[in-house]
Formats: structure tokens, C-alpha cells, sequence
């Protein structure tokens, strides 16, 4: 063992893992053999193996090492007949971009003035795609859009348009033209207020509007044609029903100049709030401020029949030599002819104290009438400066970046005020009216009495 480990100590550092593996096998073999000779044996085996094992690695190694060397050859001749490759596509990119050159320059010379012309045609094309994305006309004539693109994509290049893209770019600008001229009822697709698509009768008004059969006003947007969901007022939507069911030469519409998308004129015209809206923006102040003014007409009507009832009973009883005791003049008559032999002063008061009783029923409510005249201005004032409070506060809390808001919120304020006029006026004036016929009937009365006490002074001094 001891010339082992001597051996194993000039041995190359390569193969002590070899040795290792002998020994070990050894100790194996140690631990198993029974007899030193049997070991010996184990030991001579394991080396033979070993020995085989590594000329088969040997053997390995180099068949490995010719293919490597073959590869990089095959691989040094690739890369050597690339550069060439890449040498010769070099020469023929430079010779190209040359012969470029010329034909671009000759195609510019061949081109001479029409390359002004081409700038116009592609010009106008982009200006007619703009305008055929909204106009009316691409409902009946779709798709035309498309053509512009790829003629205006084709100007881009080198490429030239031919002579039937050019006329084509004539016949749909002077198609438009023409159109937007007409009125034309035909046949489409339209989407409803529910989103869903139904198939329809439209009427197209020129490039300005598009109306159903019923008469209800389209917008068209993002090529698809929908019915507004307000529409305008009653009175536009029946000409436009007139005009679907006409066939005559002329007829009534309400057109929107300022375009088919809903233009701002037609927009306002939706947008503007009807009476009833305009009434509920009061809330709840101008509710009370209705309510008081109903009770002022109603009290108002009801006082007029009233006393065109008395005046004309107090008509007919000037007219009448019989005292009737239906109407306020009968009852003061009355009152002369109960007591005729009383003196004048005694008279006189008696017929004043009658026709103090008669004024108060002519004269009933009359005084509501004129509070109420009073109160309904107050209360639109009230009804102003709440809403003024809140419209401020709102600018507050979110700013005034939005004229329209701000305008609006003030806008519904105003109604209250608006309301207590549109009160105010008309029960002052009813007042006047009701106050003037009671007034008339009251002179009358006092007219007779002071009649009859005149009479009755001049039979004294007789």
C-alpha cells in the first residue's frame, strides 16, 4: 500500500479520480474477497476496465474534435461567401438607386405642369371625403368615401391617377352639388330612440334635413341615421309630415341651415324649454304663485257674474215703477216707501244706513282681489333670490368654467318673477274691471237715494 500511495503521488492530477475510483473498487473488493490473492485479482480487473473506458473517452474526444474542425471550415467558407453576396447586393442597391433617380426625374419632367394639377385633385379629394363623412347625400349614396381615400393614397406616391379616377372626382363633386338641391324619398335603415334598427320612408331635404313619413326630424352621425330624441315643435314636425305625404311642387318645412347633424339652429329650437317646462323650473314657490293666481281668477269670474247680475236687476228696477226687494236699489226704494211720512233729516239717514248695507256685498272680496294683485310679485321675487342663492352656491362647490350652467340655473331663477307677473298683471286688471262695475252700481244706488231725499225736502217746503 505505502508503494500505491508513492505511485499515486507522481501520477497526473488527471487521473486521481481514476485512482480514487480504484481504490475504492479495491476496498470494495477488500470488504468482499477472502483472500489477499482473490484481491489482487479484483484490483488487476478494475484497472483493466479503467483502462478500456478511457481509450474509449480518447477515441471520443477525437472524433469530436475533427467534427468541430469541419463545422468552423464549413462555417469560415459560409461567412466568406456571404461578404461576397453582401458586396454584390451593395453594388446592385447603389445601382438601383441610381436608375431611382433618373426615373424619378424623368417622371417629374415627363409630369411638368400636371403636378400642380395632381396637388388640386388630391386637395379636393380630402376637402370631399370631410364633407361626404357628414353630408345626407352619402345616406343614398354610400361608400363613396373609400374611392377618395385610395385616390388620395395613391396621389401620396409616385403613382398618377388615371383618367376615370379624375372624371370620377368631377361626377361626385357635381353629384353633390345636384343633390344637395332635391328632395328625394327613398328607402333606409334608421335607428330608433330604443337603439333598435328598423327600416323606414325617409325624406331628404337637400344636404340641410331628413324627416320620416310621420314628419320626425333624423340626425345623422357616424354613418348611421337615428331619430332625435326631442324633437321640435309641433308645428315643424307637421310640415314635415306634409311634406312626406305631398306631391306638389311646394310645400312648407322647417329647414336647419347650419347642417344634418342637428345644427345649432335646430339644436335651439329642441332645446328650448316649453311653457310647461319653463312653469315646473319655478318649483315649488311657482307653484303657490299659480295657485294664488287660479283663486284670483276664480274669485275674479265669480265677482264679475255676480255683479252683472245686480246690474242688470238694478237696471230694471230704474226701469220699473214697482219696488223689488231682489236687488240693493229695490231695498233702498224700499225703505222710502215704508217710512213716507217721515221728515228729510230723519230720511236720510235711514236711506244712508240702507245704502251702507248694500256696499259691502258689492264690494265683497274685492279687496282679496287687490292683496293678491300685491303679493304675487313679492312672492316671484322670493322665488328669484332663492334660486339666486342656490345657482351661487352650485358656482361655489363646482366653479364657473361653464357659462351654460351658471346661465341656466340663473334662467330658472327668473321664472318665479316671471310668474308673479304674469299674475300680478292680469288680477290687477280684473280688479279694475270688477271694481268699476261695482263702483257704477254703488253711484246708482247713492244717485237714488240722494234723488229721493231731494224730493222729499222740496215736498216739505211746498
Amino acid at each position: 500500500m505505502k508503494n500505491l500511495l508513492v505511485k499515486l503521488g507522481v501520477l497526473p492530477v488527471s487521473l486521481l479520480a481514476v485512482a480514487a475510483l480504484t481504490v475504492g473498487s479495491a476496498a470494495y473488493a477488500q470488504d468482499s474477497a477472502k483472500s489477499l490473492d482473490e484481491l489482487l485479482n479484483f484490483v488487476k480487473q478494475g484497472k483493466v476496465s479503467e483502462e478500456r473506458q478511457n481509450k474509449q473517452r480518447e477515441a471520443r474526444f477525437l472524433s469530436d474534435k475533427k467534427e468541430q474542425s469541419k463545422l468552423l471550415a464549413q462555417a469560415k467558407q459560409t461567412r466568406t461567401q456571404e461578404e461576397q453576396r453582401s458586396t454584390r447586393l451593395e453594388k446592385t442597391f447603389e445601382e438601383n438607386k441610381e436608375k431611382i433617380g433618373l426615373k424619378r426625374e424623368a417622371l417629374i419632367e415627363a409630369k411638368g405642369s400636371l403636378t400642380e394639377l395632381f396637388g388640386h385633385i388630391n386637395s379636393t379629394a380630402g376637402d370631399m371625403r370631410e364633407n361626404f363623412d357628414t353630408s345626407l347625400v352619402s345616406v343614398q349614396y354610400p361608400n363613396r368615401g373609400g374611392f377618395l381615400t385610395e385616390l388620395i393614397e395613391k396621389l401620396k406616391g409616385d403613382a398618377l391617377p388615371t383618367i376615370a379616377e379624375i372624371e370620377r372626382v368631377w361626377f361626385e363633386l357635381q353629384r353633390e352639388m345636384i343633390e344637395s338641391g332635391r328632395v328625394v324619398s327613398f328607402n333606409t335603415t334608421i335607428a330608433t330612440a330604443a337603439g333598435d334598427e328598423i327600416q323606414a320612408d325617409v325624406v331628404r331635404v337637400g344636404s340641410f334635413n331628413m324627416v320620416t313619413s310621420d314628419g320626425q326630424y333624423l340626425k345623422y352621425s357616424n354613418n348611421t341615421l337615428s331619430i332625435l330624441p326631442r324633437q321640435p315643435a309641433s308645428n315643424y314636425t307637421g310640415w314635415a309630415a306634409d311634406l312626406a305625404a305631398s306631391s306638389d311642387s311646394y310645400s312648407r318645412f322647417g329647414a336647419d341651415p347650419t347642417g344634418p347633424t342637428g345644427g345649432s339652429l335646430l339644436a335651439a329650437f329642441i332645446n328650448t324649454p316649453t311653457l310647461k317646462e319653463r312653469w315646473h323650473q319655478g318649483k315649488q314657490v311657482g307653484y303657490v304663485i299659480t295657485a294664488v293666481g287660479a283663486i284670483a281668477m276664480l274669485i275674479a269670474a265669480w265677482r264679475f257674474i255676480v255683479l252683472l247680475i245686480v246690474g242688470s236687476k238694478v237696471s230694471s228696477q230704474l226701469k220699473s215703477s214697482t219696488v223689488s226687494t231682489n236687488n240693493p236699489l229695490g231695498r233702498v226704494l224700499a225703505v222710502n216707501e215704508d217710512n213716507p211720512n217721515l221728515d228729510t233729516e230723519t230720511l236720510e239717514l235711514k236711506l244712508n244706513e240702507a245704502v251702507l248695507k248694500e256696499i259691502p256685498p258689492l264690494e265683497n272680496s274685492l279687496t282679496l282681489l287687490k292683496i293678491i294683485a300685491a303679493v304675487a310679485p313679492l312672492l316671484g321675487l322670493l322665488g328669484t333670490v332663492t334660486g339666486m342663492i342656490i345657482t351661487f352656491q352650485a358656482i361655489t362647490i363646482f366653479g364657473a368654467g361653464d357659462p351654460k350652467t351658471m346661465a341656466s340655473g340663473i334662467s330658472s331663477a327668473l321664472i318665479t318673477t316671471v310668474l308673479g307677473l304674469i299674475v300680478a298683471i292680469p288680477t290687477l286688471l280684473v280688479h279694475t274691471i270688477v271694481s268699476g262695475r261695482a263702483k257704477r252700481i254703488i253711484h246708482t244706488i247713492e244717485e237714488q237715494a240722494a234723488g229721493i231725499i231731494a224730493r222729499n225736502a222740496e215736498n216739505e217746503q211746498g
